[in-house]
């Protein structure tokens, strides 16, 4: 695997698939990595190590992921 924190559209698209399958989103089209800025790369990685690091995450846990993923979308 390469270097998460290296700001590249593969990266963005791994990041993003892990985020959904972390959360269980059902609507995977809120997760469509075509949707997300490269230049946004940093916010989502940020977002991406605090999911990872609390692991299970509550329904309203992930209701504000995925209302701060909205606001991160192009």
């Amino acid at each position: 695997m390469s270097d998460l924190n290296e700001p590249t559209q593969e990266n963005l698209e791994f990041i993003i698939n892990e985020m959904a399958d972390l959360m269980k989103v059902v609507n995977k089209s809120i997760m469509d990595p075509e949707d997300y800025n490269l230049e946004k790369y940093d916010e989502l990685k940020s977002l991406y190590d605090l999911i990872k690091q609390k692991g299970q995450l509550s329904v309203a846990e992930t209701q504000a992921f995925v209302q701060e993923l909205a606001t991160i979308r192009k």
